[in-house]
């Protein structure tokens, strides 16, 4: 198995996107969050009964901005956030982790905080890391997300620095450039991908 991480506005959508192309199979955090998140998933009650009803939109799911602009501006409510929601999450990822363990397909987890998680993965056969200077970053998120600059920079600073991001890469995939770029660099990705699959398969050990 293959982690994927990347900061935001970094690209790792796009990436994950283009891999799935490839055939990999993507296990993606953020929407098993969804999910977890959805009325009826396993987070959503005591998201209700920790931030109240005010973070609902009027169908009764979590308005997901608002309930941004709350835990973004709050250390504390922000980590009561995760605690509701990372064991949740983490549940169901295993859940689908084992539902492929006994197949030869290549599994990716696509794990925006990966860099910031201090819990070893050694199941893990390498981690991929979507890279982009932080500018970039935050041109992609003020022009394709309408954010104010002052949200894109608290929302790049909230999370791991890029530093510490390339720190635990495997492999770097640079996606400061175009499109056509991008899928060149995926391309290497997925060459690197197979070549470990490949050793893997000749050394069961590993």
């Amino acid at each position: 198995m293959i982690g994927l991480t990347g900061g935001i506005g970094s690209g790792k959508s796009s990436v994950s996107a283009l891999l799935a192309e490839r055939g990999a199979v993507i296990i993606d955090a953020d929407q098993i969050t969804r999910e977890v998140q959805a009325p009826g998933g396993q987070a959503y009650q005591g998201i209700v009964d920790r931030f109240g009803t005010d973070i609902l939109a009027p169908d009764g799911a979590i308005d997901r901005p608002a309930l941004a602009a709350i835990v973004f501006n709050d250390k504390q409510a922000l980590a009561d956030l995760n605690g509701l929601v990372h064991p949740a999450v983490g549940k169901v990822m295993a859940e689908r982790m084992a539902a492929e363990a006994a197949t030869d397909h290549v599994v990716v987890l696509d794990i925006p905080l990966l860099a910031e998680s201090t819990t070893q993965r050694d199941y893990l056969a390498g981690v991929l890391v979507v890279d982009c200077p932080v500018e970039t970053a935050v041109e992609r998120l003020t022009g394709q997300r309408a954010m104010t600059e002052e949200d894109a920079r608290a929302r790049v600073a909230a999370q791991a620095t890029r530093e510490e991001r390339l720190a635990k890469a495997d492999f770097v995939v640079d996606n400061s450039g175009d499109l056509a770029h991008l899928g060149a660099e995926v391309d290497r990705a997925w060459a690197w991908i197979q070549a470990l699959a490949q050793k893997a398969t000749a050394d069961p050990t590993r």
